[in-house]
């Protein structure tokens, strides 16, 4: 969706063909079947076109009636007119190229914004409301909790730009608030995890004739993220490096963006350590005077400072990159003699030279290996001259395996750079960036397998969205008329079945230890898969090629070179050259790493097409274990012009990908639940009453259990009061019992021995200390009142209480010592039975008691005594 990732003028499109005929021509047959696009509308689409000036504000494509391609191609035209790129079709968002830098779509605060709204769905579209629902998925832990962002499109239509703008999202939001690492420590894994970015596209894209930075390769990047859903990593994935494409450039388009960033970027210095002057042309360089926005050097080299290569390491990685370079410039002459081998040209001996000294290995080795062959006849060595075109063959051979190994190894440094411990993080969201589906004039295995990636994922998007939603309306058994969609298992089948498909006989053909013909191949294809419908041939071409019908389209592919490009021979002689190398970096790529080497036969097990398969089988695996999220990229023209809409380019782009299809069943979703609407509120009324119903029983029972437990407190204390009114009343009694004996002893006493008695009671109260001494000495004379005044201070007034007054009048002015289990009087307390006692101006003494509903009920005698016997009866009673 930039200018970084789609813009530039392209001469002509000789990109996109169809089996052969040109976009013109299609476009003509499909007309011939249905009125023109600009023709006048009839019906309830000249009613809904009616108001085109409207049409823009239709922010989801569900809402257009009636859905038609031709009705939501209007829509997308009239908001990209008004540029608004984004707009939602059910399920999926529609991404469409502005071909030019929107800086204020893609700024810091509209991340924010979307990320903090309670409601993203409600704002206008944008990538960024895929991105945060993803993340909240992942919040709400609900399974499938881990995410896939699977960006899909053809070449041009921006899925790289919005693959960047997904990761600078994530790399902001969930590494904004970290509340367990430091600052720096985020900072350091956002910084990592964007300039892998910078990276992985100087050394994997290109510019072609249709895309300025056209993915030469498909990735799948998993940002790892821990419990609290922060950014703790990532890890890169990479499928089907077009590695063909150093060696071999197709019409006007260019190599990839490091070799072009090299020349333009480098100093007078790095220039000559490169061997590489102003004034040298390289034949692997086409196109170098076009400057684009990704030949930005200086990115580059602080993207792998940032990723931890040092600088010694970059020299090693730019002196192969420029070695790869002067072998470019290597040619052979003709043979005149096939029994010796290839001589150089004159003016390529200067470049073997050079490529030897900036691959670091013995020139004339480099000479030997590729211009002659070695051969294993049982134990014995053979050495055969190569032709010219072998010898060339073997050279480009060479320039690719060196450069497919170093992109690897940047691949895995980057993954060691950016990747979190597998105990740090326990999700992830994957953002899938693949190659567009490609249909050029000339298609060969590359193409083959590019198109058979995008089938997989339209397969994948058809079984988990269309075919799975209409599933789900006839289980609920839902009124449902199926929507038509087209499913491509069949073409799958062709391609990738068993036991007979294109791949199992391309296999087949490659194992065998013959020259490859590609007449005897198109003969037994044409024989083997003759039954399946979405195969064909043009039996007038001279050409030997076969015709599969896409989900997007017809292609033909040329089958001449399929064979030897799916062998991927690599002659061992070569290999063990790049092993003694003094590049540490060449050395390890080709020593630490098995590469795959020919067997005794010549022949490897291992082809193109068999990894290809199993890498894209495990990426689909992954896939189906994630909650999947879709865009659709369009690209509006052909040409890449800024803002300029092409109806034909974009409802080809519409057909293909299945948008109409997609939004019909989402409409038909709203559809009914518009029916069913008011049965909806019913249930939403019925809820309510329930609701209700049951709170109010909740509140009664409350009531009744607390009332219940209310009355059974009241009740427990009133059965306590009782009891200890009745143990009171029981100890008065004895109490009583016990003070009629003393009385009657008290009386014999002092009938006995008359007025003394009572003299030492009652002294009088102006006596003096020394009588009162006296008094009490005497006191202790007389048994009983003797032992219980013995440490009683001097009583002076009267005591004028009697019955229970009297008792606890006389024990409180004994002051007697406190123990455990016996009594204890204690003044001004009131939660003892006694609250005070104070001596009136007459002499009298007055209790004060706690009230209580029974008589002595919160009284609390204790039984347990120390002193037995008659002393206990003194210290418990009065006279």
């Amino acid at each position: 969706m930039s200018s970084a990732d789609d813009r530039g003028n392209v001469n002509g499109r000789a990109g996109r063909r169809n089996g052969g005929t040109t976009v013109k021509e299609f476009i003509q047959k499909v007309q011939s079947c249905q009125p023109s696009l600009n023709d006048s509308l009839e019906g309830e689409i000249q009613a809904f076109l009616f108001k085109e000036d409207l049409l823009h504000t239709y922010d989801d494509l569900t809402k257009v009636n009636p859905v038609t391609p031709t009705t939501v191609l209007k829509c997308l035209q009239a908001r990209y007119n008004v540029r608004v790129f984004y707009t939602h079709a059910g399920c999926t968002l529609v991404a469409l190229n502005p071909f030019q830098p929107i800086p204020d779509l893609y700024s810091l605060d509209v991340m924010k914004e979307y990320h903090c709204a309670p409601q993203p769905q409600e704002f206008k579209p944008h990538i960024f409301i895929v991105a945060e629902e993803a993340y909240r998925n992942v919040q709400s832990q609900l399974a499938p909790v881990n995410q896939s962002l699977v960006v899909s499109g053809e070449s041009g239509a921006g899925k790289t730009w919005t693959s960047r703008c997904l990761m600078k999202y994530y790399a902001t939001v969930a590494a904004s608030s970290s509340l367990v690492k430091s600052q720096d420590t985020v900072e350091r894994i956002e910084r990592r995890v964007l300039d892998s970015n910078p990276i992985m596209e100087a050394f994997g894209n290109a510019c072609t004739l249709r895309n300025n930075n056209s993915s030469r390769f498909g990735k799948y990047i998993q940002l790892q993220l821990d419990r609290f859903q922060l950014l703790v990593g990532a890890s890169v994935q990479t499928y089907l490096l077009e590695k063909t494409r150093v060696a071999c450039q197709p019409a006007n388009e260019r190599n990839f963006h490091i070799f072009y960033q090299m020349m333009k970027g480098a100093t007078e210095e790095q220039r000559k350590e490169w061997k590489m002057p102003h004034e040298q042309h390289f034949m692997w360089l086409p196109n170098a005077e076009k400057t684009i926005e990704e030949d930005c050097f200086h990115e580059t080299l602080k993207a792998m400072i940032h990723l931890g290569i040092n600088t010694e390491r970059q020299r090693q990685i730019f002196q192969v990159l420029a070695g790869i370079l002067q072998l470019g410039n290597v040619n052979f002459s003709s043979l005149t003699d096939e029994s010796k081998p290839c001589d150089l040209e004159e003016q390529s001996k200067d470049f073997l030279q050079r490529a030897a000294e900036l691959l670091c290995v013995p020139a004339d080795e480099l000479h030997t290996c590729l211009r002659v062959m070695t051969l294993k006849a049982g134990k014995q060595s053979v050495l055969k001259p190569c032709t010219q075109a072998e010898c060339s063959m073997r050279r480009d051979c060479l320039a690719k395996v060196i450069y497919a190994q170093l992109f690897e190894w940047l691949v895995t440094l980057i993954n060691n750079s950016i990747c979190a411990d597998s105990s740090t993080w326990c999700n992830f969201i994957g953002v899938l960036d693949v190659y567009g589906f490609e249909c050029f004039q000339v298609n060969n295995l590359e193409q083959l397998c590019i198109n058979y990636a995008n089938e997989k994922l339209q397969q994948h998007f058809v079984a988990h969205y269309l075919r799975a939603q209409q599933d789900e309306y006839v289980s609920e058994g839902l009124q449902w008329s199926f929507v038509k969609y087209q499913d491509n298992q069949s073409c799958l089948d062709l391609i990738e079945g068993s036991p007979i498909s294109v791949f199992s006989l391309l296999n087949e053909e490659s194992r065998l230890n013959r020259a490859s013909d590609a007449k005897t191949l198109r003969v037994r294809l044409e024989k083997e898969l003759s039954d399946n419908a979405n195969i064909s041939w043009d039996k007038f071409s001279k050409v030997p090629h076969f015709t599969v019908a896409h989900y997007a389209g017809k292609v033909s592919y040329q089958i001449q070179g399929m064979v030897e490009k799916n062998k991927d021979p690599v002659p061992p002689e070569l290999i063990s050259l790049l092993q003694k190398s003094n590049n540490s970096l060449l050395h390890q790529l080709f020593t630490d790493k098995e590469t795959e080497i020919p067997t005794t036969k010549g022949l490897s097990k291992v082809t193109v097409v068999s990894k290809f398969k199993n890498s894209l089988e495990r990426l689909m695996m992954i896939l189906h274990s994630t909650t999947p999220h879709y865009t659709r990229c369009i690209k509006p023209n052909p040409d890449c012009q800024p803002l300029t809409f092409k109806k034909e380019e974009v409802i080809m782009q519409l057909e293909a990908c299945g948008i109409v299809e997609t939004i019909h069943i989402s409409a038909a979703v709203l559809t009914h639940l518009a029916l069913f609407s008011q049965l909806d509120l019913l249930e939403e009324q019925r809820k309510k009453i329930q609701s209700q119903c049951a709170f109010t029983i909740q509140c009664c029972w409350l009531r009744y259990q607390r009332c219940r437990r209310h009355a059974r407190r009241q009740s427990a204390t009133l059965i306590q009061a009782v009891v200890r009114s009745w143990l009171v009343r029981k100890q008065v009694q004895r109490w009583n019992r016990a003070a009629a004996v003393i009385q009657n002893t008290w009386r014999k006493w002092r009938v006995r021995f008359g007025k003394n008695m009572y003299h030492v009671l009652c002294f009088p109260p102006h006596s003096s200390t020394e009588q009162r001494r006296n008094s009490q000495i005497d006191i202790l004379m007389w048994w009983p009142m003797g032992l219980a005044l013995a440490s009683a201070p001097s009583i002076t007034m009267s005591l004028t209480a009697t019955g229970f007054q009297k008792v606890m009048s006389v024990m409180a002015s004994l002051n007697l010592p406190s123990r455990r289990g016996e009594y204890k009087v204690k003044t001004n307390q009131c939660t003892q039975e006694l609250a005070s006692i104070r001596a009136q101006p007459k002499g009298s003494v007055k209790l004060h008691c706690q009230r209580s509903p029974l008589l002595y009920a919160d009284r609390q005698p204790d039984l347990k005594r120390e002193v037995t016997g008659f002393n206990e009866i003194l210290l418990e009673k009065t006279l």
